[in-house]
């Protein structure tokens, strides 16, 4: 069975894809309600599973009229698309990060399940065994090569 935090992102994500304009106002309150949990763990779904890293803009209002803007970022072009994940690699990831881009250009249909399962095995704590600021250049490294061949590949 799926947990909670599963369930709330599924739910975000549909709604999020459903909509014309790309993007969702929500209440805090009213998607703690609807899913029977606290509100912090609403918080904890938005902070961890929509992130910049994975694609998308989150804005938020505080108070009695308060809301959460989620929206999903879209690009020009392949281009901006891969300058824009190259700066986020930048010369040094850690591995959450560097999931997190891998998870994105899964969801974003570039590569597939089986291609972001090697590319995570690859950037690991497990495979890299270095000292830690060495292994984050190397995960860097190894991901812009990868962002590298990946727009060759889309002929940009």
């Amino acid at each position: 069975m799926r947990c909670i935090t599963d369930i709330i992102e599924h739910h975000l994500k549909k709604i999020l894809n459903e909509s014309p304009t790309g993007m969702i106002e929500i209440k805090r309150s009213e998607l703690a309600h609807l899913f029977q949990c606290v509100p912090s763990q609403i918080n904890y779904v938005i902070s961890t599973r929509f992130t910049l890293e994975k694609g998308y803009v989150v804005e938020s209002k505080r108070g009695g009229g308060g809301f959460i803007r989620i929206r999903k970022v879209k690009h020009a072009s392949k281009r901006t698309y891969f300058d824009v994940l190259l700066k986020q690699i930048g010369q040094s990831i850690h591995q959450a990060a560097a999931e997190d881009v891998i998870d994105r250009l899964r969801d974003d249909g570039i590569i597939t399940e089986r291609e972001a399962k090697l590319m995570r095995k690859s950037v690991s704590r497990e495979v890299l065994t270095l000292p830690v600021n060495v292994r984050d250049q190397v995960r860097a490294g190894l991901m812009r090569a990868w962002v590298a061949i990946l727009l060759a590949d889309k002929g940009e």
